[in-house]
């Protein structure tokens, strides 16, 4: 794109679960839509790799379960964990009212990806990557599109709609003036992995213990373990 202008119906910051999901969306239904993505591939591990029953009763309703359920995934049909010493199951998706009925573990790059190449499928989809909003185009008044940066240059969308869906550092927002709600959680969660033995239970895990919780999700040969800790300054 260089330093060029595109114009589309609808600009889309961020090629996340939300920016992905309503390109696709938007494709579908004819509207012409470009959804930009700051990285060169959505190739980054421990984020939100959980798709729920509800998640998957829609990708049934687009027609799209028989092909997502072909990408490597895990089921979790129960929710085990342990409270001090006591054991006990936490949930149990096995009778949802879906199509589904579990929780299905995949990364979040298989996902993505699985996203834009269904919504490529539409010739009014335009995915950019290596492609990030800088700030808002502002005329008369009215946001009209977005400026962004390349590493061949500095293009600008003109769009009817504009989206931010560009996380929780959002330059979208920042540059509308917007504020979040900040609930000031005490908590933050360290990410790691387990190497994950042939006799392990299959079961997804979680231990809360005075205070603080760990969950073991199980990934196939390694577990993925997020562990929560007390914020830094937190009086909570």
């Amino acid at each position: 794109m260089a330093d060029s202008t595109i114009t589309v119906k609808c600009c889309i910051a961020g090629g996340g679960p939300a920016g992905m999901m309503l390109g696709f969306l938007l494709a579908r239904a004819g509207v012409d839509v470009v959804v930009l993505e700051k990285h060169a591939d959505f190739f980054r591990d421990f984020r939100g790799d959980t798709v729920h029953p509800s998640t998957l009763e829609l990708m049934s309703e687009l027609g799209l379960i028989d092909a997502f359920l072909k990408l490597p995934h895990q089921k979790v049909e129960t929710l085990t964990g342990q409270v001090g010493a006591e054991r006990l199951k936490m949930a149990d998706f096995r009778h949802l009212p879906t199509r589904c009925k579990f929780i299905a573990l995949m990364p979040q790059w298989d996902f993505l990806n699985f996203l834009a190449e269904q919504a490529k499928r539409y010739k009014t989809f335009h995915l950019r990557m290596n492609t990030e909003a800088t700030d808002l185009v502002e005329e008369s008044g009215s946001i009209i599109g977005l400026h962004a940066k390349t590493p061949s240059g500095t293009p600008t969308i003109r769009a009817d709609l504009v989206v931010g869906c560009d996380g929780r550092h959002s330059t979208v927002r920042e540059k509308a003036g917007l504020k979040s709600d900040d609930y000031g959680a005490p908590m933050d969660v360290l990410w790691f992995r387990m190497s994950r033995k042939g006799s392990d239970s299959a079961d997804t895990f979680g231990h809360i213990e005075a205070g603080r919780l760990m969950v073991m999700l199980d990934r196939g040969d390694y577990w993925q373990c997020p562990m929560s800790f007390r914020r830094v300054g937190s009086r909570a």
